[in-house]
């Protein structure tokens, strides 16, 4: 069936140029190929007015619209072409449309979702290619940064409990009662097992930059939160039993006991070398802490880098930092810390990185003093392995705290820590993959109370470009 002839009005008003449906929409694109916006929008709108959902017409206009910078007009033709597109290809130009309306008009953040949208529906893989080439580019030139994380992982160890069963405790006062005997751990002292629950967002606004060097706002808020497991309520119900058997009020604990949460704003600081070698930063940061659903402490953190490329494959780093904490609730605290790393990339795209730190920590509460080295390596695998995209890290440190009141030689700890990160690349939803990780630590202290096996598994998400 031949698709009725459809009239177009010209420059007189007593002629008219009738054309099929087909005739127009190929003088529409024509017109869009030459950059003659007008005429393009003329035959889109005449086609619009035969045919409401022509999805076409639709896309025509919202691309001729764009051209004359009429972006909220062209974002409206685009969203309503995404809502009526019956194809991957029509639903991957209405999306691109969108995103380029969207950031001529400044709203780069929107246009980089709509970006995530075209690579989730592209027909081909170059279509996606250039979905993702065009979230870069606008990414770039985004003064908005925001990453946002969730955790959602069981845990062996919610509370940083002990792995025994009993310790020196009170040593000073306890070693005149009863001698060198150990005190029992009650359950609240020991591991309790859970679930942890939480979310970080970090963004920053660069409102300033030039070619070398950026000035950002930084905001960022986090919390996490816990449920017990039921083996920990049936041994905190037995320690609460027994308390109150022995005339002691219970401590009736719950998960949320243990909920960390942050808030904090701040300013940062980038500027490349000149010969694009390295970029030194700067970045420093006010914020709260809050602990058991109560004020925890204040704090400042500030701190210096600088990055140096030896070559192509190898990266230098190297950081001081400070963090300044005044407790509503426990002692004021002040830590140094100095780091350096490399990086290096290997053959087949593999990458290693190696890092040490040495930090030292002063407090009006001399009990949490302490000096500290810590080592780090991580390694991230090229090539994906069964699908995913595998990443292993390994640290160990050393903390010496020279006053403890559990004994009479200070606490000395030492620490092993492994994780192994999987993310899913075959699995993949507007530039998201779901990723799982797999941590274990365990500490081991002259002081029994702080020994500490910890094992968690994570499940997340991360961005694929």
């Amino acid at each position: 069936m031949t698709a009725a002839p459809v009239a177009l009005a010209q420059q007189a008003p007593e002629t008219a140029v009738h054309l099929s449906v087909e005739q127009m929409r190929r003088a529409a694109e024509l017109n869009l190929r030459n950059e003659q916006y007008g005429r393009a929008l003329a035959f889109a709108d005449a086609l619009l007015e035969r045919d409401p959902q022509d999805v076409t017409a639709l896309l025509i206009r919202a691309h001729a619209l764009r051209a004359r910078a009429k972006y909220g007009e062209a974002q409206q033709a685009a969203r309503d072409a995404w809502r009526l597109a019956k194809t991957y290809n029509q639903k991957f130009t209405a999306s691109m449309l969108m995103a380029q309306a969207l950031s001529s008009d400044g709203k780069r953040t929107r246009a980089q979702f709509w970006l995530r949208r075209a690579a989730q529906v592209a027909p081909t893989t170059a279509h996606a290619n250039r979905a993702v080439q065009d979230f870069r580019y606008v990414q770039q030139r985004n003064p908005w940064q925001t990453n946002l994380s969730f955790t959602f992982q069981p845990s062996s160890n919610i509370n940083n409990g002990s792995a025994n069963d009993s310790s020196t405790l009170l040593y000073e006062i306890l070693h005149r009662i009863l001698g060198d005997s150990e005190v029992a751990l009650g359950a609240s002292s020991k591991a309790l097992s859970g679930l942890e629950t939480g979310l970080a967002l970090q963004s920053r606004y660069r409102f300033y930059q030039t070619e070398r060097t950026a000035h950002d706002l930084r905001i960022g808020l986090s919390y996490r939160t816990y449920r017990l497991s039921n083996s920990a309520k049936d041994d905190l119900a037995a320690e609460d039993a027994a308390r109150v058997a022995r005339g002691e009020a219970p401590l009736d604990v719950s998960g949320a006991d243990f909920a960390f949460g942050t808030v904090q704003v701040g300013y940062g600081y980038k500027q490349l070398r000149a010969d694009r070698r390295g970029e030194f930063s700067l970045s420093a940061d006010i914020g709260q802490s809050f602990y058991g659903g109560a004020r925890y402490q204040r704090y400042l953190r500030a701190g210096i880098g600088q990055s140096y490329y030896l070559d192509a494959k190898n990266k230098l780093d190297f950081g001081l930092s400070t963090d300044i904490r005044r407790a509503q609730r426990g002692g004021d605290q002040e830590q140094l810390s100095l780091s350096g790393g490399i990086s290096k990339r290997l053959a087949g795209g593999d990458g290693l990185y190696l890092g040490a730190a040495v930090s030292t920590m002063r407090s009006d509460t001399e009990r949490l003093e302490y000096d500290e080295v810590r080592l780090r390596s991580g390694y991230l695998f090229g090539r994906e392995v069964m699908g995913t995209s595998l990443q292993l890290g390994l640290s160990t440190s050393y903390r010496d705290y020279n006053v403890t009141p559990h004994g009479p030689d200070g606490r000395r700890e030492f620490q092993v820590a492994a994780e192994a990160t999987a993310t899913f690349k075959n699995i993949d939803y507007m530039g998201f993959n779901p990723t799982v990780s797999l941590s274990a630590s365990t500490t081991n202290s002259n002081i029994g109370l702080y020994d500490v096996n910890r094992v968690g598994l994570s499940i997340g998400i991360a961005s694929a470009f």
